[in-house]
């Protein structure tokens, strides 16, 4: 039954997103980092299919996230492709079966919207769980705690910055 409703609050979720254009005049809560990272992965929108098992993820894990990354505040997620899910053996259909879930997830984001250069000019960043990711140039690219951040500066509106990394962070 909790499968059923994740996935029609998903399915809910993309088709607003989809559907409405975003306006001035839609409420301070939208577009959200969620409605954004939706959009983006929706068959028309920037990075269609890329980011499937993170929305999974975010779903099956504690609502908290959710409500974290909907809510006021502003944000920082490290987003994992589906690539990077996959490397580790997860998909949309076992990310909910994934011990520790919750914990993963807040080590993908930080408080505060930090942009690109702000992500390389520090050493470290502080996470939700309460954990520190070392960030560090190599070659001219970007990582954070080993993961290559591969695509940058993706904001949401309302509630902060969302950049693609090339691995799953694990605490």
């Amino acid at each position: 039954m909790r499968r059923l409703i994740l996935s029609l609050t998903a399915a809910a979720l993309a088709v607003s997103v989809v559907a409405a254009p975003v306006t001035a005049k839609q409420s301070a809560a939208s577009p959200s980092i969620v409605d954004v990272a939706i959009a983006a992965n929706a068959p028309d929108g920037a990075f269609p299919g890329a980011f499937d098992t993170l929305i999974a993820a975010v779903l099956a894990a504690d609502p908290a996230v959710v409500e974290t990354l909907s809510g006021k505040g502003q944000f920082t997620v490290f987003a994992p492709t589906d690539d990077a899910f996959a490397a580790l053996g997860i998909t949309p259909a076992n990310v909910a079966g994934v011990p520790g879930l919750t914990n993963i997830l807040l080590y993908h984001v930080a408080r505060g919207e930090r942009l690109a250069a702000d992500v390389v000019s520090s050493d470290q960043i502080r996470m939700l769980n309460g954990e520190f990711a070392v960030v560090t140039l190599d070659g001219g690219k970007a990582y954070i705690d080993g993961a290559q951040i591969i695509v940058t500066d993706v904001t949401a509106p309302t509630n902060g910055v969302i950049h693609a990394i090339s691995s799953v962070m694990l605490p």
